[in-house]
Parts: C-alpha cells; sequence; structure tokens
C-alpha cells in the first residue's frame, strides 16, 4: 500500500484549516486516514504548525511520501533535517551525538530566525499604529483651522466693524442734539400758539 503524507482540508469558506494525515494514496482528499500527525493554520502570520515530530519522522522511515506542501512543512520544522542527519549516522559520516548536536544548532537558528519575524511584524504594527495617529492628529488640526477660519470674519470685515462702531456715538450724539433741538422748536411754536 502506498502511503502519503498529504493535507486534509478543514474549516469555513475562505479560512482554510489543514490537518496533516498519514492516508493511503487512493483514499480520497478529506475522506479516510490512517493516522493524524498535526494541524496547519495558513491564516496567522506566521503559519501556525503543530506537528507531532517523532510520528512524522517514523512515517517517512517507513516510507511515506509527502506531498509538496507537506515537504515544505516538514522541511520548516526539520523533520527532512533529521532524517538526513540519520542517514549519515547510518552511513557512518559521523556518529549519533555529532548528529544530536547539528540538530540542536539547526533549531536554534530557525527558532532565531521565527522569532525576529515576529518581532519584525509587531515592530511594523507598532510604527504603522503611531503613523495612523499622527496622521490623525494633523487632520484633526486642519479641521479645527477650517472651523476657527470659519468662524472668524475676515480682517477687512472686522476693520470696517470697528469704523462702524467708532461712528455710531458720534452720529448717536448728533442724532440726540438734532432730537433736542427739535424738541425745542416744537417747545416754541407751543408756546407761540
Amino acid at each position: 500500500m502506498a502511503t502519503k503524507i498529504r493535507l486534509q482540508r478543514h474549516g469555513k469558506k475562505g479560512k482554510p484549516f489543514y490537518h496533516v494525515v498519514v492516508a493511503d494514496s487512493r483514499a480520497p482528499r478529506d475522506g479516510k486516514f490512517i493516522e493524524r500527525i498535526g494541524s496547519y493554520n495558513p491564516n496567522t502570520n506566521p503559519a501556525t504548525i503543530d506537528l507531532n515530530f517523532d510520528k512524522a519522522l517514523d512515517w517517512l522511515n517507513k516510507g511515506a511520501q509527502p506531498t509538496d506542501t507537506t515537504r515544505a512543512i516538514l522541511s520548516y520544522k526539520g523533520v527532512l533535517y533529521k532524517k538526513h542527519l540519520q542517514g549519515g549516522v547510518k552511513k557512518g559520516a559521523f556518529d549519533e551525538a555529532a548528529a544530536e548536536v547539528k540538530f540542536e544548532e539547526w533549531l536554534k537558528g530557525k527558532e532565531a530566525q521565527i522569532q525576529g519575524k515576529k518581532d519584525g511584524l509587531a515592530q511594523t504594527k507598532e510604527e504603522s499604529k503611531k503613523a495612523a495617529l499622527v496622521a490623525e492628529a494633523k487632520k484633526k488640526a486642519e479641521i479645527a483651522a477650517a472651523v476657527e477660519a470659519k468662524n472668524t470674519p475676515p480682517a477687512e470685515e472686522v476693520a470696517e466693524e470697528e469704523a462702524t462702531e467708532a461712528e455710531a456715538p458720534v452720529a448717536e450724539a448728533t442724532d440726540v442734539v438734532e432730537e433736542a433741538s427739535a424738541d425745542a422748536a416744537e417747545g416754541e411754536e407751543k408756546t407761540e400758539e
């Protein structure tokens, strides 16, 4: 029986979630499988991969063939590298301890790379938030300036209003004088009658 390590699709439309399974190559994609060895969620950044390392390595050693995507997942998690190192031990190129040291070094480097990506994404997110806040503050300042300009009359109108206000007391005073003289004239006419 030819076995394959492949993905089994789950999740809703537009939000896929995959189980990593070992199945007979003749079985349908989401059908019968032999064993589930992990899961893969491409919706997160970086993608979330949960894999049973020992079972995956065991199935590879038994001869299960991974599909292209699962080969990339197994490579990302180091299963293929571990199999490669085990082949070197079998050939006598180095011993088991040296293979374990090489694998640990690779694993540390990979974890540092993943953590660097996560930190970079977090930093980019923070920078975009700060840029959005600065842009929002600038936009608010522009709106406030526009409202202020709309509510404040132009300088020419202010000068005209001040001039008319200064002339108003003089005009009022002349009106009072004219009224007083008119009253006096009326008073004289009444006395003449």
